[in-house]
């Protein structure tokens, strides 16, 4: 094959420019590209990452990847209020709040090799340069940069032995910044040859309240432009908010050359784990596989025996609605849904373990106040402090963790809330009544919550932040131990800076604070608990537990947070 032997030659004779990972076969790996038009933020991870688990339930081996358009070189540096939450993986990496979307769809943890940013991109390449890898070439856009977009995408085949890679180019068509991963995808099209690529177009239909009726022409204009790139779509998703209209469908099929079969409509659902089915049921698993002739890989027996799992799931998440609690978080980047967006996804998941639906309450600590903690919570049967950094909204933080612990009403912190139920345990009960973290008061007198100087030194935490899996050694008999089982180790994922200091844990363990989970061999307290005597529910963990809780392993402490505010809500109607 001509392609093959240019892969070789990379002198000046070829125009060609493949690297190829050593053993990967050209055609054996099968790729799904996700591509959105009209607008942004029309949920191309939930649409490839619930395609993805219908094709795993198949038992096909599939691996996602996010390829985001900006300069940086991960999501850590970002800012909730511009682009949602960061997700950490457990090797660490900072991410996109999509690579989220797909661990819990699939079960599956990621790593590093399923996330790449154009940040990520141009720096291999120019290190490539730097290092003469490139044999003396002048280093382009083509085939160079998107060469190494296709190299990651096949090195994420062979590392993770993937049946079939997913891959959702962030942003919209026509972004400047996402163009090279577009043309990155053409090309893969191209060397991969028939049946290994397939296409989808995800779209908006708009319809204008003063029009009354759906209109399709911004969707055909997004197509046009894909199809301007070389990208000729397979399959178009049309995001809208009721059930696409057959001649809307039509009218894409026309201007697209996509068979109605595979124009789906991809409108509102009361959740997104109920997409997989309503994709099942469009056949749009079948299409895929045709296309891309998995059809010998596929095992019908595993695939009944996961649909099963799967609607069993369904009907109790549609049948919670029956009963309701309300949970009230307790942050400031709440006017940005997005920012808890586990958090959010955590709770859905225990309310369906509970047979309830949870509705959430969200309050900005920014305001709050001792004297008006009370009023902010009358209405909620639980409360969550959530992660964040730095000083605005603290001080309604721990007014708040203050009333749950004095109020015996179930309470959840994490990360900045376990730090803070410390400081306010350590004012309020320890009667350290200057305690602080100097995170938020750097020249404190009383920090309970400190940078430790031996932190910087262990685990290769690169400086001073804690990123990623690391294990919890938890105490026998608590809260924490039987919400996990009685297991005496858990790993969790961190993202902090901050810790207790221990020159103050024989005091706040004094005063009658339980620190139940801990670092193994450091003295880092990761899990802080009330007795079940003193309080029904309050908890708090280092870690962020959201990150890990899945649909069908709905995470524990969120779990029993849940199940404390049936209880207080039960028991108030009781009364």
């Amino acid at each position: 094959m001509d392609l093959l032997r240019s892969v070789k030659d990379r002198t000046d004779e070829t125009e060609f420019y493949t690297p190829l990972p050593d053993g990967y076969q050209l055609g054996k790996v099968k790729y799904v590209a996700i591509f959105g038009t009209v607008i942004s933020g029309l949920g191309k991870g939930i649409f490839s990452s619930s395609l993805a688990k219908i094709l795993k339930d198949k038992g096909l081996r599939v691996s996602p990847i996010k390829l985001e358009g900006y300069l940086n070189i991960d999501s850590g540096t970002l800012n909730p209020f511009r682009h949602g939450e960061v997700f950490v993986l457990d090797d660490g990496l900072e991410t996109d709040m999509d690579l989220g979307t797909y661990e819990r769809m699939l079960d599956q943890d990621l790593g590093r090799a399923n996330f790449a940013t154009s940040g990520q991109i141009f720096s291999t390449v120019l290190n490539k340069e730097r290092a003469g890898s490139f044999l003396g070439r002048d280093v382009q856009m083509i085939p160079h940069v998107t060469g190494e977009v296709k190299m990651r995408l096949r090195e994420l085949a062979m590392q993770t032995r993937a049946d079939v890679v997913f891959i959702e180019v962030g942003g919209t068509v026509g972004d400047i910044e996402n163009s090279f991963f577009i043309e990155a995808i053409r090309e893969l099209r191209y060397e991969e040859g028939e049946q290994s690529v397939v296409c989808v177009a995800l779209t908006y239909v708009l319809a204008p309240p003063a029009l009354g009726e759906q209109k399709s022409k911004a969707a055909q204009l997004g197509m046009k432009r894909l199809m301007a790139y070389g990208i000729l779509p397979d399959i178009i998703a049309c995001r809208a908010e009721e059930p696409v209209l057959d001649k809307v469908r039509q009218k894409l099929s026309l201007y697209s050359n996509v068979p109605i079969r595979r124009v789906f409509s991809m409108h509102d659902l009361p959740s997104i784990y109920l997409l997989p089915n309503a994709l099942r049921e469009a056949g749009i698993d079948s299409e895929v596989v045709q296309l891309l002739g998995l059809g010998g890989r596929v095992n019908s027996a595993l695939e009944a025996k996961a649909v099963s799992l799967w609607n069993t799931f369904a009907d109790r998440l549609l049948k919670s609605d029956n009963r309701r609690i309300r949970i009230g978080v307790t942050g400031k980047y709440t006017s940005l849904r997005d920012s808890y967006a586990s958090i959010i996804k955590a709770l859905e998941h225990a309310g369906v373990a509970n047979d309830v639906a949870v509705d959430i309450d969200w309050i900005d600590t920014t305001d709050i106040t001792d004297e008006t903690a009370a009023e902010a919570l009358a209405d909620v049967d639980g409360i969550i402090v959530p992660g964040g950094f730095g000083v605005r909204g603290t001080a309604g933080k721990i007014a708040c963790i203050g009333y749950a612990r004095r109020n015996k009403l179930p309470y959840l912190g994490i990360c900045l809330g376990f730090q803070m139920a410390v400081v306010e345990y350590a004012r309020n009960v320890c009667g350290l009544a200057d305690a602080d973290s100097t995170e938020l008061s750097p020249d404190c007198e009383t920090p309970v919550i400190d940078i430790l100087p031996e932190q910087k030194k262990i685990e290769g935490l690169g400086g001073n932040m804690r990123l990623g899996g690391q294990d919890v050694e938890i105490t026998p008999g608590t809260l924490i131990a039987e919400l996990f089982e009685g297991a005496e180790q858990i790993r969790q994922r961190f993202r902090h800076r901050y810790e207790v200091d221990p020159t103050y844990i024989e005091t706040l363990e004094s005063g009658g604070l339980v620190f139940s989970g801990r670092h193994p061999v450091h003295p880092i307290m990761q899990v802080l608990e009330l007795p079940r005597d003193v309080h029904p529910y309050f908890l708090a963990a280092q870690f962020h537990p959201e990150l890990t809780s899945r649909p069908l392993r709905p995470q524990p402490m969120f779990v029993g947070l849940v199940a404390a505010a049936l209880q207080r809500k039960n028991a108030a109607v009781t009364c």
